[in-house]
C-alpha cells in the first residue's frame, strides 16, 4: 500500500458525494416540475434522480492480478457509476385549476420525496465529512512520519 492511497481513496469518496448532494438538491429543486421532459408530444413530470457508485478495483482476483504484474492501477476509492432516473411513477393530485390537470383534474407531479430526499442528503453530507476527517488524518500521519524522518 502506497502513502498517498488514503489521500486518493477519500478525494475520490469526497468528488463522490458532492456529486451525489449536487443530483440531490437537483431533485428538491424539481420536486414540483410538471414539464421536464417533452415525450411522443407531451409533457411529463421530472423524474428523481440516484447517483450509482462502484468501487475503483472491482473484483479482488483484478486487483491481484494487478498487483503481481507490477501494474500501477488505483486501488482505492470509489467512482460514480452513472446517474439513473427513479423508475416510481409520478404522483397523481387532484387540483383541475392546475394548468397541466388531465381532463379528470388530476395532475402528474414529480416522484421526489422530500423527506427522502432530506434524508438522503444528511447521508451524503454525513459520509463527505468522514472522508474529510480521514483525509484530515492521512495528513496528520504522513505530516508525523515526515518529521519523524526529519529527527533522525
Amino acid at each position: 500500500m502506497r502513502l498517498n492511497d488514503g489521500f486518493e481513496a477519500s478525494a475520490s469518496a469526497l468528488t463522490a458525494q458532492r456529486l451525489r448532494m449536487d443530483v440531490i438538491a437537483s431533485n428538491i429543486a424539481n420536486a414540483e416540475t410538471t414539464r421536464g421532459r417533452y415525450v411522443n408530444g407531451r409533457w411529463v413530470p421530472y423524474a428523481r434522480k440516484m447517483v450509482v457508485l462502484e468501487p475503483v478495483q472491482k473484483s479482488f482476483s483484478n486487483l491481484l492480478h494487478s498487483k503481481l504484474s507490477g501494474g500501477k492501477v488505483r486501488t482505492a476509492g470509489v467512482k460514480v457509476a452513472r446517474i439513473v432516473e427513479d423508475s416510481t411513477p409520478p404522483r397523481l393530485v387532484y387540483n383541475p385549476t392546475h394548468p397541466d390537470a388531465d381532463e379528470n383534474g388530476y395532475v402528474r407531479l414529480p416522484n421526489v420525496d422530500i423527506l427522502k430526499e432530506m434524508v438522503d442528503m444528511l447521508s451524503a453530507t454525513r459520509s463527505y465529512e468522514a472522508n474529510v476527517t480521514a483525509l484530515n488524518a492521512s495528513k496528520a500521519m504522513f505530516t508525523k512520519a515526515l518529521e519523524i524522518g526529519r529527527q533522525s
